[in-house]
């Protein structure tokens, strides 16, 4: 079977436009995915080229296919299950940052880029002050981009139309904001001249993003037959979900020259990320650790079982459309319509999401996913939201355990044994409350300010609801516990 190549995808060379640090799955099934429909549309008529950003990996099978690669979206369209192909063509080569220093450093050189794209994870954008401008390259993403932006600067004699548009999607908070003030500590570090900061002040753009889509990766044991189905041999298949979301945040108006919503691409442009940020924390993670506990200990080991568990769907839409939404700023056909796409991926045949693996840490996302909105909608409407204290308890009952091994508390759902995975301090918390009387541990974790950063015991109501479910879950076991407190 042949190999994917550029003869066999035809692929049109096109100017390098951008250039990417990192080769990994997520931007080349997030990012390469919709340049190349907006390529194929006529919006964007630019190429990618790709940099491997640390010492370690290998870049053989790119040039093997020419960086020409699948990505197969795989969900519910419509309602029902599909698969959506697509040969990514906008990928035009890839260089290593390492072995191929001088290749990648003329790139800084070239006049048609305009756009840098980086994911090299959230510790990869740090501020190391044992860099130094000589390095070829220096360790870090902000080190190897202050060194690039340098050198283009120096190439074009400061030209303010030279400058780039920084696009990075690590996940971190503000990330863009984070990323330039790296760069700028390293310019003060190296001794470059105001002018170059002048310059990444006046001539480039540092946006802070957003980006949604889950991405599985390479189907290694459905290569064989997905090969069959495509006619051809490809080493780099990409697997993810339909959905995506790419939200850029900027102070410059980027939406004429780098126009994907024009190719029908989920690209919002805006001055401000936070509240799409807060619906996708609040509504997303927040529904997913809510209800996941809950379901786990009802009987259901994965996400799906869970949407097709009538008495946990309920609770699912009760919590997002009664107790979420009603606290968010957004308007609230956008919250419906987003609430409505993320039950659709909860419904996602193809990803078999465990409970348990979502269970990681627990306490730490209950504070950041779920209390924003239980506090919010206690002081908007002055009443205990039902649903997500239920959910506090379904925590409670799930870290329920007194013996600690292999670094995890066990808990246990009927006979059979689960590891609680949590910060060790957690564990040990738990290991040592949770086999006391609901009122009593009940009042333990709430009024526990290192979990929570307030007393959340002194609320109004909210210690008695608590205990009451965690009574009810420990008398009568989680499902009709549900059932007694939720079924219509």
């Amino acid at each position: 079977m042949e190999l994917l190549n550029k003869q066999k995808t035809g692929k049109k060379e096109r100017p390098v436009k951008v250039l990417q640090f990192g080769e990994g799955n997520f931007l080349r099934a997030f990012v390469d995915y919709m340049i190349d429909i907006a390529n194929e549309r006529g919006e964007f008529n630019g190429d990618i080229v790709l940099v491997k950003p640390i010492e370690f990996g290998s870049l053989e099978q790119f040039h093997k296919q020419e960086c020409q690669y699948t990505v197969q979206l795989r969900g519910l369209v419509g309602g029902e299950p599909k698969k959506l192909n697509r040969v990514v063509t906008s990928v035009a080569d890839a260089v290593d940052a390492y072995s191929e220093y001088e290749k990648y450093a003329q790139y800084a050189k070239l006049d048609s880029l305009r756009y840098i794209v980086s994911n090299t994870t959230e510790a990869g954008i740090v501020y190391d002050d044992t860099e130094r401008l000589e390095m070829e390259p220096p360790k870090t993403y902000p080190g190897k981009l202050a060194k690039f932006l340098y050198e283009r600067y120096q190439h074009f004699s400061g030209a303010q139309d030279k400058g780039l548009v920084i696009l990075p999607v690590e996940l971190i908070d503000d990330n863009g904001v984070h990323l330039k003030e790296c760069v700028c500590k390293l310019a003060k570090l190296w001794g470059l001249e105001d002018a170059f900061v002048e310059w990444l002040d006046n001539a480039c753009v540092f946006t802070s993003t957003l980006v949604d889509r889950i991405v599985t990766g390479y189907p290694k044991d459905e290569v064989e037959q997905l090969c069959e189905e495509f006619g051809y041999k490809d080493e780099l298949i990409v697997t993810g979900e339909p959905f995506a979301l790419w939200v850029i945040e900027s102070t410059k108006d980027l939406s004429d020259e780098f126009p994907l919503p024009r190719a029908g691409l989920p690209v919002i442009f805006t001055d401000n990320q936070k509240p799409y940020k807060q619906r996708k924390v609040r509504i997303l993670n927040g529904a997913h650790t809510s209800f996941t506990l809950a379901s786990y200990l009802a009987g259901n080991d994965i996400v799906l079982q869970s949407m097709n568990d009538e008495l946990i769907l309920d609770f699912i839409k009760a919590t997002i459309f009664d107790e979420i939404i009603p606290t968010l700023a957004l308007p609230k056909q956008d919250l419906i319509e987003f609430a409505e796409a993320v039950l659709t991926r909860f419904r996602n045949p193809f990803v078999k999401h465990e409970h348990l693996a979502i269970s990681l840490n627990s306490v730490s996302k209950w504070r950041a996913r779920c209390m924003p909105s239980f506090v919010a909608f206690i002081e908007k409407h002055s009443r205990v939201p039902k649903h997500l204290a239920f959910s506090l308890a379904s925590l409670m009952a799930f870290y329920t355990g007194s013996e600690r091994r292999d670094k995890a508390l066990i808990g246990h759902r009927g006979e059979e044994e689960y590891r609680i995975m949590d910060d060790d301090a957690v564990l040990d918390f738990f290991a040592e409350h949770s086999g006391k009387e609901a009122a009593e541990f009940t009042h333990a974790v709430l009024s526990n300010t290192d979990f929570w950063g307030e007393d959340l015991s002194v609320r109004p109501n909210v210690e008695e609801t608590v205990a009451a479910y965690l009574s009810d879950i420990r008398e009568l076991g989680m499902r009709a516990a549900l059932e007694k407190n939720f079924e219509k």
